[in-house]
């Protein structure tokens, strides 16, 4: 982006004019790395985010007015398209002259490879994370997964889901063809900390003018993210321990960063319901192991939590990794984090 340099008085006679002009446009794929950005950019400019909290990242039909946010955009955050595999091509079409950043790929982001089985065991994930300096080119034709091992056969019901039914925020399945690594990253404060410097870096690029406000609202923030983590160890400190179940496999990211891991998931993905083996699978582990919490999500089919509560004494609790009930902004993201942190101690 082109800038001029102006004489300090004539600078100011522009407050809210022609200077403010220059502050870069962002465009942000989903509301909890909005929030990071927002943050980041406070007292500077706000980002625009181009999915709802509550669509579907994974298939999303932009609006006019978030196609115009992408074509305006001198920067793109996204978390990448192993979580949005459409937004590629829209970015690529849109936002051609934009610096984009595919967070996932950014120095410093531990990844985590997907979960396969219905249940889950005790393991280390230092053994399968990834850390800085990623090469994402050998997942991008998402070898090293058969989507035949899948108990539900999502490859093969997944065109004849409708999408447009569900709420949610990604598909295990596709995001096999796209990469070997669980999407949901931004679950992990420790990753959220290093975006924000990530962030700050590019929006500095941009805006060298607004640099040290950037990089002093990212330290902040990694400041508020620090206290963050320590908060929700406390409020996880009374149950840790306690055994639960998820609906969707979307939390290893948070179960890792507070040492909680859970049983199981009743569901891979989203392009179908979980098969009568797989439901009989996590049914026994609630009984044998005194499994005491199955969370679920505002957009799963109640019928089938109910079908696997059957004849336990487990309780149920709502979580939402994308926020889709908070106000979009810099305060999304902890609210996001603290959220599902009470709502397991709640339920357990």
């Amino acid at each position: 982006m082109s800038r001029k340099l102006l004489p300090l008085s004539i600078t100011a006679a522009l407050i809210g004019g022609t200077a403010m002009a220059d502050v870069p446009k962002v465009a942000v794929d989903i509301a909890p790395v909005h929030s990071l950005v927002a943050r980041v950019m406070e007292g500077v400019g706000t980002p625009d985010l181009i999915i709802p909290a509550g669509a579907s990242p994974h298939e999303y039909n932009l609006r006019p007015s978030e196609a115009a946010a992408l074509q305006e955009a001198d920067l793109v955050f996204w978390i990448g398209e192993d979580l949005t595999p459409w937004m590629e091509g829209a970015v690529e079409t849109l936002s051609d002259g934009a610096a984009v950043t595919a967070l996932l790929e950014s120095d410093g982001t531990v990844l985590l490879d997907f979960r396969e089985n219905a249940l889950f065991e005790a393991h280390d994930h230092d053994d399968h994370a990834e850390g800085e300096n990623h090469d994402h080119d050998e997942h991008a034709e998402g070898e090293g997964h058969d989507d035949d091992d899948h108990d539900d056969n999502h490859a093969d019901d997944h065109d004849d889901h409708d999408h447009d039914d569900h709420a949610d925020h990604d598909n295990h399945d596709d995001g096999h063809a796209h990469g070997d690594h669980d999407p949901h990253a931004w679950l992990s404060p420790a990753n959220a900390e290093n975006w924000l410097n990530v962030i700050a870096a590019q929006l500095s690029a941009a805006d060298p003018e607004n640099a040290g406000t950037f990089f002093t609202n990212a330290a902040a923030a990694r400041e508020e993210m620090t206290a963050l983590s320590a908060e929700v160890a406390e409020i996880l400190e009374p149950v840790q321990g306690g055994n639960f179940v998820v609906f969707h496999d979307a939390y290893q990211y948070f179960e890792d960063a507070f040492d909680f891991p859970a049983s199981g998931a009743i569901s891979v993905g989203d392009a179908a319901d979980p098969s009568p083996a797989r439901i009989a699978e996590i049914q026994a582990r609630i009984r044998d192991e005194g499994v005491s919490c199955v969370l679920t999500e505002p957009q799963f089919n109640p019928g089938i939590v109910a079908t696997v509560l059957d004849g336990t004494e487990a309780n149920t609790g709502v979580i939402d990794p994308l926020g889709s009930d908070l106000e979009p902004g810099t305060e999304l993201y902890p609210q996001v984090i603290r959220n599902m942190a009470k709502t397991l101690a709640e339920c357990l």
